[in-house]
């Protein structure tokens, strides 16, 4: 934190500063990029999407693929599918769970590709 610059001016640049105000995100989608970025912020949460990106799992599979119980592996899927990350398809008896589009898997493959970076591995 000790190379931390900050700006020892008071120019405002107007014309940057307009052009990005007209830019700028409605606080609504905001906060809702917010709250997706914080369900990708638990590990559990991050294994199950990471697991279902692989594979179409049941919350028995689940389970054995992360060493969890039942009841926490559908306790998270419960989270996930409210937050439109997963989506269940019954067959029979079971209950397969999928990522509900590739978008989620992209977001944790970029996010892999990041903390992968070679600069990005000092900052952790």
């Amino acid at each position: 934190m000790d190379n931390i610059v900050s700006c020892d001016c008071e120019v405002i640049h107007r014309d940057v500063v307009d052009n990005v105000m007209k830019l700028m995100l409605n606080s609504d989608i905001i906060n809702r990029l917010s709250n997706l970025y914080k369900i990708y912020s638990d590990p559990t949460r991050v294994k199950i999407l990471f697991a279902l990106s692989c594979e179409e799992l049941c919350v028995c599979d689940l389970a054995v693929v992360l060493n969890m119980t039942k009841s926490a592996i559908s306790h998270q899927l419960n989270y996930l599918r409210t937050a439109n990350l997963v989506k269940n398809r019954k067959s029979g008896k079971i209950v397969f769970y999928s990522l509900v589009d590739e978008c989620v898997k992209e977001i944790i493959d970029i996010g892999f590709i990041h903390i992968n970076e070679k600069n990005c591995k000092e900052d952790l």
